[in-house]
């Protein structure tokens, strides 16, 4: 492996499915002259992409990533930017072939700041969403957050059992919640 001036030039390749082939783009990102390739073959949407979390691990400041395509970043527009996001943040390059991009020059340093912009906007629209939903489920006079670990019924058994002499070790373990919880419920 070779440690370039301006760090390793590390190459990642992912198909979706096992019918997939991932020889055309490492013969890509060999000609591309990367040092190291991480791969990922895995179907399924949920799946980690064990790859790319070990390239993550490995990159460093300085390095450049390589990519045939950006789509092999995410599964999603989403997980794209937010893979796009992580490397410019962490002051990792990144140049993609199929696209024509260089995160290292002007025009790259442009477009990667646009999709960091894209990643914050998403970031603020679930938040919005998020408040939204709280405060109409609020509206309704429903519930929002954690489920309360104790019904009402609990909480009024948990104050009987400490008035009639009960340790709260002995309430925890009769209700299977933690001290906090019981702390919490007999201050209410």
């Amino acid at each position: 492996m070779t440690n370039h001036p301006k760090g390793h030039v590390l190459g990642y390749a992912r198909v979706s499915t096992s019918h997939q082939k991932l020889e055309a783009q490492l013969d890509a990102l060999n000609s591309a002259g990367v040092d190291r390739i991480f791969t990922d073959k895995k179907s399924g949407r949920t799946q980690e992409r064990d790859g790319l979390r070990e390239m993550l691990d490995f990159a460093r400041a300085g390095d450049t990533v390589v990519v045939v395509a950006l789509d092999r970043l995410g599964r999603s527009l989403t997980g794209i930017i937010d893979a796009i996001s992580e490397l410019n943040r962490r002051g990792i390059n990144l140049r993609s072939l199929r696209e024509g991009i260089d995160f290292t020059t002007s025009t790259g340093k442009m477009i990667a700041s646009i999709f960091a912009a894209l990643a914050e906007y998403e970031v603020d629209l679930k938040a919005e969403r998020a408040a939204a939903a709280r405060e109409a489920a609020a509206d309704r006079g429903l519930h929002t957050g954690r489920p309360k670990a104790l019904m009402p019924d609990q909480v009024a058994l948990a104050k009987r059992m400490r008035e009639s002499g009960e340790s709260v070790p002995t309430i925890c373990s009769t209700l299977k919640v933690s001290r906090a919880t019981v702390y919490r419920a007999l201050a209410a």
